[in-house]
C-alpha cells in the first residue's frame, strides 16, 4: 500500500531547490523590475512607431532613433502632424524618458553589487556576457557549480535541443525552452552580439572561428542559438574552476 501524501511530504532530496541568499534577492529584484520597464518602453516605442506609420512617417530601426525623431517631428512647424498628436506624442517621448532613467538607476545599482561579488565579475570574463548577464546568472541560477556539467546547466536553461530518439536513430528537434525566459533571451542576445562581432574581428579566436563556421553551414538564428549554448557551458567551467575566461588563438579563419 502506497503511503498517504501527508506521509510523503519532505521525503524530496535535500538541496534540489537551492534557497536564494539575500545577495540573490537584491539582484533578483533589480532585474525583475528591469525585466518589467523594458516592457513598458518597448511597448511604448512600437506604440510611437505604429501610430507614425498611419501618418506616413516612418523611423530607421532601432530604439534610439524613436524619440529623437518625434522630437525633431513635433519641433517642426512645416510637419504635416496635428497639434493634439503633437502634445500627446511629446508626452509619451517625456515618458519613455522617464523609463530609460529607471533602467539607467539599475545598471548602476547592478555595476555597485557586482564589485562585491568575484563571482559576477569573473563570469564578465566570458564573451558575450556583461553586467547584465552575469548579475542575471547569479541571482536566478546561484551558484553554478552545483551542476555536474555545463551541459546540464544549458539544458536547465532550456538551450539544448528536444530530443525524439528511438533504438539506434538519433532526432534532434527545437530547444527545449525551459527555464527562465529572461535569463535564456539575454544568452540569446549576448550570443547575437558576439557573433555579429566575429565578422568584423581582425584575428578572432578559436570560439568565434567555432560560430563562423557553423553560421556557414546552419541558418544564423541556430547558429546563434548554439552559440548561447556554448557560453552557458563556459560560464559553468569557468565558476567551477574558479578562474577568468582566457580566449584560444584561432589557427585559420573561415573564408
Amino acid at each position: 500500500m502506497p503511503r498517504p501524501w501527508w506521509k510523503r511530504i519532505g521525503t524530496v532530496r535535500s538541496g534540489t531547490v537551492p534557497v536564494k541568499t539575500p545577495e540573490q534577492q537584491v539582484l533578483t529584484s533589480l532585474h525583475r523590475l528591469r525585466e518589467g520597464w523594458l516592457a513598458q518602453r518597448t511597448a511604448r516605442l512600437n506604440a510611437l512607431r505604429g501610430l507614425l506609420r498611419e501618418q506616413g512617417v516612418f523611423i530607421p530601426v532601432g530604439a534610439g532613433a524613436v524619440v529623437p525623431a518625434v522630437r525633431e517631428l513635433i519641433g517642426d512647424a512645416d510637419a504635416d502632424l496635428a497639434l493634439p498628436l503633437r502634445a500627446v506624442f511629446a508626452v509619451a517621448c517625456d515618458e519613455i524618458a522617464q523609463i530609460e532613467e529607471r533602467l539607467d538607476l539599475v545598471e548602476r545599482e547592478l555595476a555597485l553589487l557586482a564589485r562585491e561579488m568575484p563571482a559576477v565579475t569573473r563570469l564578465m570574463t566570458v564573451p558575450g556576457i556583461g553586467l547584465i548577464i552575469a548579475t542575471a546568472l547569479v541571482a536566478f541560477v546561484g551558484d553554478l557549480r552545483r551542476f555536474p556539467s555545463g551541459r546540464h546547466l544549458a539544458s536547465y536553461l532550456g538551450l539544448t535541443p528536444r530530443e525524439y530518439s528511438s533504438g539506434l536513430r538519433q532526432r534532434l528537434g527545437r530547444i527545449s525552452k525551459r527555464g527562465d525566459a529572461y535569463l535564456r533571451m539575454l544568452l540569446v542576445h549576448g550570443a547575437r552580439a558576439v557573433l555579429s562581432r566575429a565578422h568584423t574581428a581582425s584575428k578572432p579566436d578559436r570560439l568565434r572561428i567555432w560560430a563562423l563556421e557553423l553560421e556557414n553551414r546552419a541558418h544564423h538564428n541556430k547558429a546563434t542559438v548554439a552559440l548561447a549554448n556554448k557560453i552557458a557551458r563556459i560560464a559553468w567551467a569557468v565558476s567551477v574552476k574558479q578562474f577568468d575566461y582566457r580566449s584560444t588563438p584561432a589557427i585559420g579563419r573561415v573564408a
